[in-house]
């Protein structure tokens, strides 16, 4: 299910009663939506939803018969961009499910894209291994990361300059940073248990992201160099895909 907490961890409120799979919650840049994937009653694949900021209005966005999710929204909130079918495939789509169209075609796996500030660039992982970015149309794909280990969950800075992410290029998988054409690859956490799914505060100053803690995955917050790592949730269930929410105006 999905739940909402401020960002000290306080007042956990769930907004989801549901038997299916409710996950991959994401905010609208305006605060008032979340857009998220959930469990079809139709058939075993995952679909895009949108619902009011307080659980209502729950509307099913996509309806076909092949997997859907990890939506992420344009700067403006006009779009979103979420993966298609396995081999996945990125599509981008009017914020109301319209208008469908086809990003990338590859043989591999485009997942977890994730929007520019700027609205020009979108940045991807790829078979669950490297990180790729391209125009916002799908041309310019060009590739970011380049080792053997697996490089995933990239997500924009809100001033653009940064790109967060999480690898297991040192062990275990633990949160960096890289500019935004893959230079200064640098390493934020160091812990012997595993980090990942970053999510960006909207000034910049801070990272949620989670951590695995006792063969559970809890939400931990963070300065974006790695420094005051604090713990927002201790639930007995893994409470995951933190999403920073903007104010509303």
């Amino acid at each position: 299910e999905i739940y909402v907490m401020n960002p000290d961890g306080s007042n956990q409120t769930r907004l989801t009663y549901n038997t299916i799979w409710d996950s991959n919650p994401c905010w609208s840049p305006d605060g008032s939506k979340i857009v998220f994937q959930a469990g079809s009653n139709t058939n075993n694949a995952h679909e895009i939803y949108i619902m009011d900021r307080d659980g209502s209005n729950r509307t099913r966005l996509t309806n076909n018969s092949v997997e859907e999710g990890t939506p992420s929204w344009s700067p403006d909130g006009s779009k979103l961009v979420y993966y298609k079918d396995r081999p996945g495939d990125i599509y981008v789509m009017n914020a109301d499910g319209s208008n469908q169209v086809r990003l990338t075609n590859n043989s591999a796996d485009d997942l977890q894209p994730s929007w520019s500030p700027d609205g020009s660039r979108i940045v991807f992982e790829s078979n669950n291994t490297e990180i790729y970015a391209m125009n916002a149309d799908g041309s310019d794909q060009s590739r970011l990361t380049n080792n053997t280990s697996a490089d995933r969950q990239p997500r924009w800075s809100p001033d653009g300059s940064k790109i967060v992410f999480a690898s297991n290029r040192d062990g275990n998988f633990e949160i960096y940073t890289m500019n935004t054409d893959g230079t200064n690859q640098t390493r934020i956490t160091n812990n012997s248990v595993d980090d990942q799914i970053p999510s960006w505060s909207p000034d910049g100053t801070k990272l949620a992201f989670i951590r695995m803690t006792n063969n559970d995955w809890d939400i931990y917050v963070m300065n974006i160099d790695g420094t005051n790592q604090v713990q927002l949730t201790s639930a007995s269930g893994s409470d995951a895909f933190p999403s920073w929410a903007r104010p509303v105006y």
